[in-house]
C-alpha cells in the first residue's frame, strides 16, 4: 500500500486509486471455498446441474467474491505515512449485484471515500470497492469498506 504524508490524505478523497490486475474465478477455487465453508450448494459446485439454471452454469459464492477484496485490494489503498498495520475493520454497506460465473474475469477498483484520525495514531479509511466483471454491464457488487492504519 503506499504510504503518503497524513497531511496529504484528503487530496485521495473522491478519487479512484486504481483497478487490480484480472482474476479468474476457476471452479477449483469455488470448491475449495465451499468446502472451506461447508456451503455445498448446488449452483456453486454442480456443473451438470448449475447448467439446468439461468446462469447456464456454477456461480462463484458471493462471500467467495467479497473475500477476494484484500488481495485484490492490495497496492491500491493509500495510507498514512508511518503505518505499521493495516486491519479489517468490516464494511458501512454491502450489495451483490450480479453473481460471478465460473470462468469469469473479476478486478477491483478502488475509490477512498473518507480518511480521518479515529484515535491517536489510529487512521480510519473508507473505500468503495466495486468488483467489476469482465465483459459485463453491471459489478459483482459494491462495498463500502474501511480500514484500520495503526502508525
Amino acid at each position: 500500500m503506499p504510504q503518503v504524508p497524513i497531511e496529504q490524505l484528503k487530496d485521495y478523497i473522491g478519487k479512484e486509486l486504481g483497478h487490480s490486475d484480472w482474476l479468474t474465478v476457476d471452479q477449483d477455487r469455488v470448491d475449495r471455498f465451499a468446502d472451506c465453508t461447508g456451503d455445498h450448494q448446488f449452483i456453486h459446485v454442480d456443473p451438470e446441474r448449475a447448467r439446468e439454471t439461468p446462469f447456464g452454469g456454477t456461480i462463484a459464492h458471493g462471500f467467495l467474491s467479497l473475500s477476494l477484496m484484500p488481495m485484490l485490494m492490495e497496492g491500491l489503498m493509500v495510507t498514512p505515512a508511518g503505518t505499521r498495520m493495516g486491519v479489517n475493520y468490516g464494511l458501512d454497506s454491502l450489495r451483490f449485484i450480479q453473481p460471478v460465473r465460473v470462468g469469469s474475469r473479476v478486478r477491483l477498483a478502488l475509490t477512498l471515500l473518507d480518511a480521518y484520525e479515529k484515535n491517536p495514531g489510529q487512521w480510519l479509511l473508507k473505500g468503495r470497492a466495486v468488483m467489476e466483471i469482465e465483459g459485463a454491464e453491471k459489478p459483482a457488487y459494491v462495498a463500502e469498506t474501511l480500514a484500520l492504519c495503526i502508525l
